[in-house]
């Protein structure tokens, strides 16, 4: 990932195997990571099993919340790409029992179509 591609918001891809390494004791025993994008300091997380989205606050983003979110409660999602004059993208995810969707801003399309097909992959 490109330092400044972090600091606009734009998505990039993570070495899965790095970021298996930095969440051993969250996953099962047979999961595995798969892929893995950050936005900024959040990270969007495919293992075999769920999804989990990484959400760091704070100012050093050492307090982290982990959304997990198994496949099967994914009902749908869509994607809105950027325009002439709209420039930021948009992913939505709806999840069985939560009245509001999921949202993440992205800066540009460079990788929301990547997480929208992964989404379709492990979701459908």
């Amino acid at each position: 990932m490109s330092i400044f591609d972090g600091l606009l918001g734009n998505a990039s891809e993570h070495d899965a195997q790095e970021i298996q390494q930095d969440l051993e004791r969250l996953l099962a025993s047979d999961e595995r990571v798969e892929k893995a994008y950050a936005i900024l300091r959040d990270q969007i997380i495919f293992t075999n099993k769920r999804l989990i989205l990484l959400d760091k606050q704070g100012v050093t983003g050492k307090k982290k919340e982990y959304l997990s979110v198994p496949y099967r409660s994914i009902e749908r999602f869509s994607t809105e790409t950027t325009g002439h004059f709209d420039l930021d993208a948009e992913l939505k995810i709806w999840i069985r029992g939560a009245a509001e969707p999921i949202s993440k801003t992205f800066r540009n399309d460079q990788n929301i179509l990547d997480i929208s097909r992964a989404l379709a992959e492990y979701a459908l």
